[in-house]
């Protein structure tokens, strides 16, 4: 799933691309993928494209009065085309859920891989108007999310580290991927009890996630769309690595599933040598 880094990268190459654009075409290739009808799609067509903004995981460009936001789920993406056919592509088919050409050719395709279609695209007057945006939690590259206001978050928490720094409405941006980032360089077990750090703790942990997420930022600066999900996948030192070594300690990283998702860690560098539990209600073997 794309998160703050890989879509704050998005944001600055569209901007780039799209600067002083003209909305030519736009076009749902998806029936699920428009969460909106008034205004609809097309309105977007004769517009200039405007600045485009990130509201935690939400993509927001702006064209014309209206905000084109795009959420892309786990498995969607945009790919940038410099040119398109003639002809335009039979709705239903493949992993295409929406085009957008510009007036002067060029533009994206928005797809989404697999059969859970979960990429949401809304047309909005107010990008407050899209549910997940207002309820998203401060957003940790902001200037004014200092150390206090991580501490704020978590006093009195009970949830799990990990659950919490996945939680859009506590923070916004931060998904799988990361946490297990930020944990593994805080030092801390993704199981740890939020409420249960102490005010050193506490500011090891909000400097993880502010160097983690800033490092990933300028690791995908001017990449082009296409490089982003290599380029994520090689910056990561635990998530997405079971079984291969901790590049900090060298035990082996280890892996935690449930339903749907799963974790990285390292037991040396995060949970004093002892591996956890691979079930749903996980807990340091005893």
């Amino acid at each position: 799933m794309p998160e703050l880094p890989e879509v704050e990268a998005l944001r600055e190459f569209l901007e780039t691309q799209l600067a002083g654009q003209v909305v030519a075409r736009a076009l749902p290739l998806a029936v699920s993928v428009l969460k909106t009808y008034d205004p609809p799609l097309t309105a977007l067509e004769g517009r200039a494209t405007g600045p485009v903004a990130r509201h935690g995981k939400f993509l927001d460009l702006r064209v014309g009065e209206l905000h084109l936001v795009t959420h892309l789920a786990r498995a969607g993406w945009l790919r940038w085309q410099d040119a398109f056919p003639a002809q335009p592509p039979r709705p239903g088919k493949g992993p295409l859920a929406l085009r957008l050409v510009l007036d002067g050719g060029a533009g994206f395709d928005l797809t989404e891989a697999g059969t859970q279609k979960r990429l949401a695209v809304y047309v909005v007057r107010d990008p407050r108007e899209v549910p997940g945006i207002a309820r998203l939690g401060p957003d940790p590259l902001a200037a004014d999310f200092d150390r206090d206001a991580f501490a704020a978050l978590l006093d009195g928490e009970r949830r799990q580290i990990k659950g919490l720094l996945r939680d859009q409405s506590v923070i916004a941006g931060i998904g799988n991927a990361y946490s297990d980032e930020i944990l593994h360089a805080a030092r801390v077990s993704p199981f740890k009890p939020a409420a249960s750090f102490d005010d050193e703790q506490v500011t090891h942990l909000y400097e993880a996630v502010r160097e983690t997420l800033r490092t990933a930022v300028e690791r995908a600066r001017g990449l082009a769309a296409g490089r982003l999900k290599a380029e994520k996948k090689s910056g990561l030192r635990v998530h997405g690595r079971d079984g291969e070594p901790c590049p900090v300690c060298g035990d082996t990283v280890r892996s935690v599933s449930f339903a749907d998702s799963s974790l990285q860690y390292c037991p040396t560098c995060q949970t004093g040598g002892k591996p956890l539990a691979d079930r749903r209600l996980s807990r340091l073997l005893k």
